[in-house]
């Protein structure tokens, strides 16, 4: 078999034309600076070339679907097993994905619920069980006086035609059945489609409920069971609601019956388990009052915030009714008479209410830009209020096992999990039905432990996981999947991790490899770069100054080379350490934070100084600045209405006049989002062009130029230069269009050129270029220096938002708040800032960082990196541990004061990189 992979001539992106081979079988890390081309070698090269030869295996009708992957450009790989790429790019936004869905050890909770749940009445809480006939019919004759139509549930949400079963009920001699809500005659041809889920009930019998029925009554309930195994439904004929019975399951006290256990009971992906008021997503959108009335204004000058410009047809409705209530119009709202505030919102003669109003704008626009707008200014999430957050039907939540319901195992953290079925004390016909499925439970369960996830929940949502969080459950799924012979590519997994937590992460990397896997890992953490068994190091700078390999060899010979990458591994180079702290007499003080696993903890940040949050992953960093802090302080200076942490008070945020969050979300999540449209440096590019000879001639104006309008884009990819592909069963992929071949303009706006470039060759420049080329127009300049100065001076003006990691996107938001005037009282809020960053950038970025507080302003920084921490005037460490073991402040001061505190692991090692640095000097 193949000792390497080989790769010969690789020029995607950068690379300049580059061989290389790679040990098959080993822990391989590519490293270099930020930008220097490995994701290039790594994703662009090795993954995108794995995932063509993947489509090229498949049939011919199924890739007529799928599009043409374009071969990466490289002459020659060979010795390329098939690739699995863990990325951070692919945290889920759905909703509905949580923890236990991703890693699927909900469908392993969901079969033994099923399997082994002991079912309780939804009313009374009593242990369910079986009706008999008699008490079935008894129990109708008591509740029913009229009419009732008894059904017979056959098929209850599957997929299929079904024709054999009308003609096999038509044979009975059965005459009508109901399919999803609608009655047909078996008489007829009944067509139903195929790939849709039907339910299918056979109308037994239509009767009136009396005593002179009653045999009647017993022979269609008896029917009835026998044709649905045991189940039978009766729907009043007026309100047609509908009682369910069974043989099986049933309340003796309540009569309630229960639905089959199934494992679908059990998903809050199904309609047939899913909490009706929300859908299984455990929250509801509603509108609130807050953000749509304004109390001190009139109707006609602002008071209805959505339509505060007076001209909307809403606003002469809403006044129509406001004088058919007998109230003055010219009224600021909050005098109005508190009847008529409640109909502005819920509704009065002649209008359904606002609330319903933006509701149904919401659900039934067609208009993606009017969902965003009412959904980021008007709305707020609110806990349902039927299921409490659980997102199960009451059915499901009544169900336990050893006393709890699947909600609260999927509630307990992974290692409470964990624990709880390791110490199961099984019956023998337990054991039977159990073992496979709790072998499953735990083994996954194990490792999501031993990647350093032990404090999540199952119930967490995938969304609110951080890009390392996400990589590394996907690391865990697949260490549980076992493949053999992959070639495994990870970007940054030690993202989030503590030090104390990348010493697991390494163990399973090496058991990835010891399955007989080959794993490169794209990094920048020394604990991993120098657990490797090889190193390919790629530079010597980034973009253009990069993409050649300075070195691919063992790690010991990476640290003794002249490379970057090797001068800061040996210390020959470092992130220096400040000449001295800033102090500060001025704190904002938040008391009382009880949110998610903080014990009520008080905090007192120092204004003016740099900041650092740091302890293990789980311990309440984000719960404590992302989601209390922020929040609570936008809510206050901005009057906003975000949903933030529990905590009793507050004091200093009147010393503070702007606060501003720089994280890791995307800046766009479509290609038509790029560095040069959000840093408005686009602006300035299209006037130009507009002010060009041949484009006056023309008669173009700025708007010829841009891709998001028609006029002078390509419209066969409506100005995106790519097209989406749906992969279905794979990631969506974007193909470059065949008409623009990725240029994004049609052929006239490309004809016009500044100083020999078309629009599309400028978006293509890197941002060091850009600079250059555009040097004498400070409109252009300012905005691209600023990105330049956070290290991003390789990255392409154009580059699509889809391609930018969650730290690149971060450093954007960072540069484009650095070139506003600063008022010397804001406070910047940055939630690790070193993702993708080399200890070369690190420098950078703490330069920038340091300049900030320079002028007065405060940082607060959520950072692993101890280049950051050693610099940072202040540390509040939280931990110990992660989850229930986290939640308190273990140490907090000056760096050489942290490092003095026995139960601090951020302290213990940040002793360590102290002394270094102290020998070094």
């Amino acid at each position: 078999m193949e000792q390497f992979i080989r790769i010969k001539g690789a020029r995607v992106h950068n690379l300049k034309n580059v061989n290389v081979e790679i040990p098959r079988n080993a822990l391989v890390v590519f490293t270099g600076p930020s930008g220097s081309g490995k994701s290039s070698l790594a994703f662009d090269t090795l993954h995108a070339e794995g995932q063509r030869r993947y489509l090229e295996s498949l049939s011919n009708y199924a890739r007529q679907f799928l599009g043409e992957l374009k071969h990466p450009d490289v002459d020659e790989i060979d010795g390329l097993s098939p690739v699995i790429a863990i990325d951070q790019k692919t945290v889920s936004h759905n909703p509905r994905s949580t923890v236990g869905t991703v890693t699927e050890i909900n469908d392993y909770l969901r079969l033994l619920f099923s399997r082994v749940g002991t079912p309780h009445c939804v009313k009374c809480g009593r242990t369910l069980e079986k009706q008999s006939i008699d008490e079935i019919v008894e129990r109708i004759e008591k509740d029913y006086s009229g009419r009732i139509i008894i059904l017979a549930p056959l098929i209850i949400e599957k997929k299929g035609e079904y024709k054999n079963l009308f003609e096999y009920l038509k044979r009975r001699g059965f005459l009508r059945v109901n399919i999803d809500g609608n009655d047909y005659s078996l008489e007829e041809e009944i067509k139903v489609e195929k790939q849709v889920r039907h339910t299918i009930k056979l109308i037994v019998d239509r009767l009136k409920v009396s005593k002179e029925n009653h045999q009647r009554l017993v022979e269609s309930i008896e029917i009835a069971l026998k044709e649905a195994d045991g189940k039978v439904e009766i729907m009043d004929y007026e309100d047609k609601s509908i009682q369910y019975f069974s043989e099986k399951l049933a309340c003796p006290v309540c009569g309630i019956s229960f639905p089959e256990l199934s494992p679908k009971l059990f998903s809050f992906n199904s309609p047939y388990g899913a909490c009706p008021a929300c859908g299984g997503i455990g929250y509801t959108l509603e509108v609130d009052e807050n953000l749509v009335i304004d109390p001190d204004k009139t109707i006609r000058d602002g008071g209805i915030v959505p339509y505060k410009g007076g001209k909307a047809f809403v606003i002469d409705i809403i006044e129509k009714m406001i004088k058919q209530m007998g109230e003055n119009t010219d009224k600021k709202i909050k005098e109005m008479s508190p009847k008529v505030r409640k109909a502005i919102l819920d509704g009065g003669p002649g209008f359904k209410g606002l609330k319903d109003h933006l509701m149904d704008r919401y659900r039934y626009s067609d208009s993606e830009e009017i969902k965003e707008w009412i959904e980021k200014n008007f709305l707020v999430q609110k806990t349902c209020s039927l299921c409490h957050g659980k997102r199960l039907r009451d059915e499901a939540l009544t169900v336990t096992f050893r006393e709890k319901n699947i909600a609260e195992i999927s509630d307990m953290t992974i290692k409470e999990s964990y624990d709880f079925f390791n110490n199961l004390e099984l019956s023998q016909k337990e054991e039977s039905i159990l073992k496979e499925i709790l072998m499953e439970i735990k083994r996954r369960l194990k490792f999501l432990i031993d990647v350093g996830l032990d404090y999540l929940t199952l119930s967490r949502a995938a969304s609110t996981l951080s890009g390392g969080e996400s990589q590394r459950i996907k690391l865990a799924t697949q260490l549980g999947s076992r493949l053999v012979g992959v070639l495994y590519i990870l970007d940054e997994p030690t993202i989030g991790l503590h030090q104390k937590d990348t010493d697991r992460l390494i163990k399973m990397l090496e058991d990835l490899k010891e399955l007989g896997n080959t794993v490169i890992v794209v990094e920048h953490d020394e604990q991993v770069i120098k657990s490797a068994d090889f190193a390919v190091d790629i530079g010597p700078g980034a973009g253009e100054n990069g993409g050649n390999i300075l070195y691919a060899g063992d790690v010991k010979g990476l640290i003794s080379s002249d490379t970057l990458t090797g001068k800061y591994l040996s210390k020959r180079l470092t992130v220096p350490i400040p000449a001295k702290r800033r102090n500060s007499n001025e704190f904002l003080r938040i008391k009382g934070i009880t949110h998610n696993n903080l014990k009520s903890v008080d905090v007192s940040i120092p204004l003016g100084t740099f900041t650092c949050v740091t302890g293990v992953s789980g311990s309440g960093k984000s719960s404590l600045v992302m989601e209390t802090l922020y929040p609570v302080l936008m809510n206050r200076i901005y009057k906003t209405h975000l949903p933030h942490g529990t905590y009793e008070s507050i004091e200093g945020s009147e010393k503070i006049d702007k606060v501003i969050l720089v994280d890791q979300s995307p800046i766009g999540r479509t290609p038509r989002s790029n560095p040069a449209t959000y840093t408005k440096a686009f602006d300035g590019i299209r006037e130009i062009f507009a002010l060009t000879e041949e484009a006056r001639i023309r008669g173009y104006t700025p708007g010829r130029f841009s891709f998001n309008v028609k006029g002078g884009r390509c419209e066969a990819c409506a100005g995106q230069g790519v097209i989406k592909v749906e992969m279905n069963f794979m990631p969506d992929v974007y193909v470059e269009c065949d008409v623009c071949n990725g240029k994004r303009y049609n052929k006239e706006t490309l004809e016009v050129k500044y100083k020999g470039k078309d629009i599309s060759e400028i978006l293509e420049m890197s941002v060091d270029e850009a600079l250059r080329f555009f040097s004498d127009i400070p409109k252009i300049t300012a905005p691209l220096k600023a990105l330049q100065d956070v290290g991003l001076g390789y990255i392409r003006l154009g580059q699509s938002a889809t391609t930018l990691s969650g730290g690149e996107a971060q450093r954007i938001k960072l540069s484009s708040e650095l070139r506003k005037i600063s008022t010397g009282k804001t406070l910047y809020i940055l939630d690790e800032p070193t993702t993708g960053l080399h200890f070369h950038d690190v420098k950078k970025l703490v330069n920038v960082l340091q300049k900030l507080v320079d002028k007065g302003n405060t940082v607060v920084v959520v950072e692993h990196n101890l280049d950051v921490i050693k610099n940072a005037d202040y540390i509040i460490d939280l931990g110990p541990d992660g989850g229930e073991n986290g939640g308190q402040i273990v140490a907090q001061g000056t760096p050489e004061e942290v490092t003095k505190s026995s139960k601090s692991y951020t302290g213990m090692y940040l002793r360590q990189i102290l002394n270094e640095e102290m020998v070094g000097c």
